[in-house]
């Protein structure tokens, strides 16, 4: 079944191999999901049944806000509303012509990166660290003031890398469409409170 093109969200809570083996993952997605949070189905190393699994999993608690990380695959068969491709990875071009209306975003850590992703067709940048975070230890942070030059590229940019509700605002003012986390959500005592908080940040 074809997914209905809802409206580019402003939260995305994204997925790692840790959090895919969460005892509480299914929870935490079920709390996430009634925010009207996208949902990112995100695992570099997992195998493609292993990142299906997940996929679908939050499916069921986001099934118009389910987003697939890397794998244009795996969006196809778990019915995703969009997929999130690596700057090195399939061209939005290609991606489109799987799935016309998928939102398709792209990750990027430089302008150079963030210019080909919109010249190929991009939707939205996925634009971090923003702050210091262990996700990329090796990429230097952009800080906040370094949003501008991505936002001036004229697609929704997504910030990621170290964002709590504490920081949401500054990047909402900076230019973001909207901010990405992973601990910030996944692992909060409450889930459903942490993403009401950012959301109500990025008002």
């Amino acid at each position: 079944m074809t997914p209905v093109r809802i409206p580019l969200p402003r939260l995305h809570a994204v997925t790692d191999e840790r959090i895919a083996e969460l005892p509480t993952l299914a929870a935490a997605a079920r709390a996430l999901g009634s925010t009207g949070a996208a949902l990112h189905a995100r695992g570099h190393s997992l195998p493609g049944r292993a990142h299906l699994r997940l996929a679908r999993l939050l499916a069921e608690a986001a099934p118009d806000r389910l987003f697939v990380n890397d794998r244009a695959d795996v969006a196809l068969a778990a019915g995703a509303a969009g997929v999130q491709l690596a700057a090195d990875g399939l061209a939005p071009a290609d991606a489109r012509r799987l799935r016309p209306d998928w939102w398709i975003g792209v990750s990027v850590h430089d302008l150079a990166a963030a210019r080909s992703a919109r010249d190929g067709g991009a939707d939205y940048l996925l634009v971090g660290p923003v702050h210091a975070t262990p996700t990329h230890p090796e990429v230097s942070p952009l800080g906040v003031a370094g949003l501008a030059p991505f936002v001036a590229l004229g697609l929704p940019v997504v910030a990621i890398g170290g964002v709590d509700a504490s920081r949401a605002r500054e990047l909402r003012r900076a230019g973001a469409h909207g901010v990405a986390a992973i601990r910030a959500l996944w692992d909060a005592p409450d889930p459903r409170a942490a993403a009401r908080e950012i959301l109500k940040e990025l008002e």
